[in-house]
């Protein structure tokens, strides 16, 4: 089991420098931004200082996408940041939620997403390519490998994901839904001659220790962060089609404020209920964060990706390395 943490480019430079070390000195090998350029800071420059600051661990955008930036404008960004940092990039790339919404558009499509996937790992990677009738190349770069991490939930997606992609980023820490959708990809896997387990898998959601009420307090904007996606998929999808357990709790849902996006207290959360939030996020005591962490294992997943931004992050970071990590770290994941 590995250990990631997102942080909204919220804070202070230096706050956001001081986090990211003491992530990686607790052990955390990959640090991820959010990429919504109108709502938060810029995620480049700071991953850039990011880079500049850690020894080992991996960046990159948890989730960026290929409308707000164009896929030859995000290869040459990370073949860039691939350079300077010795290779410790990572692409965490999506159809585009709050980016794209807050400039009143939609997300982009599927086949969009998979065009761009070829085109940025193969632009990073040195390759001569065909893009929209041009031929590209990068010839100041020397060629990195740039693993892709694809967030989606949806049956499309997830074949996808299974063809093309070498992670997948599935926002909530339900282990029952963590094994269906991991089924569907396994199977995609196999669809597309690939070896069982190409696809590594990433649990990302908030995680608080403490008192259960006030973890709960805490954490309840995630679920409403997820209902944004769950909608787009009750659109497109029959619901027979989708886990209850996904799509349930969305019936109370009214709307959802963008500007306040990732808020800890925000009036979007109103609708979520306890049971919700207990499942989407990892709560309650070190030994209930341990318990958690080894059922996600057993479901499949590979790293679990901490959104630390619900208030005593560095409180947080200190009892994972602390007593969390060397609990969980040496975890088998399931593969099956």
């Amino acid at each position: 089991m590995q250990f990631g943490f997102t942080l909204k480019p919220e804070n202070s430079i230096e706050r956001t420098l001081a986090l990211t070390r003491q992530a990686e000195a607790a052990g955390f090998t990959h640090g991820w931004l959010f990429d919504s350029h109108v709502l938060w800071r810029d995620p480049y420059p700071l991953l850039t200082l990011m880079a500049e600051a850690t020894e080992e661990m991996r960046l990159g955008t948890c989730v960026t996408n290929p409308a707000t930036r164009e896929p030859s404008v995000t290869a040459s960004s990370l073949a860039t940041l691939d350079e300077l940092s010795g290779g410790r990039m990572d692409l965490g790339i999506g159809r585009g939620d709050s980016a794209r919404r807050v400039l009143g558009k939609p997300p982009t499509t599927m086949a969009t997403l998979e065009e761009a996937i070829r085109v940025i790992r193969a632009l990073v990677a040195g390759d001569k390519i065909a893009y929209e009738g041009t031929d590209l190349h990068f010839p100041w770069t020397t060629g990195w490998d740039l693993p892709v991490w694809v967030a989606g939930y949806g049956p499309m997606a997830l074949a996808m994901i299974g063809r093309v992609a070498d992670g997948v980023i599935l926002q909530l820490a339900d282990p029952d839904l963590i094994a269906w959708f991991v089924g569907q990809i396994r199977d995609a896997e196999k669809a597309a001659g690939r070896p069982a387990g190409s696809v590594r898998v990433q649990a990302a959601a908030p995680a608080h220790v403490g008192d259960l009420a006030s973890c709960r307090d805490r954490t309840r904007w995630f679920p409403a962060l997820v209902s944004n996606h769950v909608v787009d998929l009750v659109n497109r999808y029959p619901r027979e089609q989708l886990p209850e357990a996904l799509t349930g709790y969305i019936h109370d849902r009214e709307g959802y404020d963008y500007l306040h996006h990732a808020e800890v207290g925000s009036s979007n959360a109103g609708f979520v209920g306890d049971e919700v939030t207990d499942r989407f996020c990892v709560l309650g005591s070190v030994d209930d964060h341990v318990a958690k962490i080894q059922v996600l294992a057993a479901a499949g997943v590979d790293q679990f990706n901490i959104y630390l931004m619900n208030g005593d992050e560095e409180a947080v970071l200190e009892t994972y390395g602390r007593e969390i990590i060397p609990a969980t770290r040496e975890l088998a994941v399931g593969r099956s």
